[in-house]
C-alpha cells in the first residue's frame, strides 16, 4: 500500500514523518471548590491531536526544515491531509529540532490540533465591560421598561459586580437564572441587575 504524502497548507513534506501519534481527547473543564475537591464539568465534542517526529537528510536538510518552519510562522489553521488521519483543518502548534546540528541531518517533532471549527473567525476579546440599558426586558414592574445589564469583562466575578452596582449577591443570582453556575462567568456574558 502506497501511503499519500504529508501535506499542510502549501507544504509537502518530501518523504512522511516516522513516527505518528494520533491521541483523542475530550474538552473537560476542572474547577475547584472552596474548601473541598474538585468539579469536572464537561464542556462537549472532542478533538484529536496529531504529534510526530522525523527528519530531513541531506544537501538540502537545513531549507527543509527552515521551509516547515515558515508554514508555522504563518499561524492560523489549514488543510492537514496525513497518511492515517483524514484530511481536516488543523493547528499547527508545536515544531522542534530535536538533535545535536548536523550538517546534513535535522530530526524535527512536531504537533497539530484539529480544529473543530467551534469559531470561524477566531475569538476575539473585549475590555468594554459595563452597564447598558436594555429596553424592554424588564422583569419587574418597573415604569421605565428598561433593564440594566452589566457585560462581564476579564477578572469580572458575581460577587465583584453585585458589590460594583450595590446589589446582594443572592438578589443578583436569583436575577440571573440564565447563569447555571453563579462561580463561573465568562468576558461578554450580560448579567441583569436586580
Amino acid at each position: 500500500m502506497r501511503l499519500t504524502s504529508m501535506r499542510y497548507k502549501d507544504y509537502t513534506w518530501p518523504h512522511n514523518p516516522e513516527i505518528y501519534t494520533v491521541e483523542n481527547r475530550r474538552r473537560v473543564a476542572v474547577h475547584k471548590i472552596p474548601f473541598g475537591s474538585c468539579v469536572f464539568q464537561e464542556l462537549g465534542g472532542t478533538y484529536r491531536i496529531l504529534r510526530g517526529e522525523g527528519e530531513f537528510s541531506g544537501a538540502d536538510a537545513y531549507d527543509q526544515f527552515r521551509q516547515l518552519e515558515g508554514v508555522f510562522q504563518e499561524g492560523g489553521p489549514g488543510q492537514l491531509v496525513h497518511p492515517v488521519w483524514t484530511v481536516q483543518r488543523a493547528y499547527f502548534v508545536s515544531l522542534k529540532a530535536t538533535e545535536k546540528p548536523l550538517p546534513d541531518y535535522v530530526r524535527y517533532s512536531f504537533e497539530f490540533w484539529e480544529d473543530c471549527g467551534g469559531y470561524g473567525g477566531g475569538l476575539t476579546e473585549s475590555d468594554n465591560g459595563g452597564a447598558l440599558l436594555h429596553p424592554g426586558n424588564q422583569t419587574g414592574g418597573g415604569a421605565s421598561g428598561n433593564r440594566t445589564v452589566h457585560i462581564v469583562k476579564k477578572g469580572d466575578t458575581l460577587w465583584g459586580i453585585a458589590r460594583q452596582y450595590g446589589a446582594a449577591l443572592t438578589d443578583l443570582i436569583a436575577a440571573n437564572p440564565q447563569i447555571k453556575n453563579p462561580n463561573l462567568i465568562y468576558p461578554g456574558n450580560e448579567v441583569y441587575l436586580p
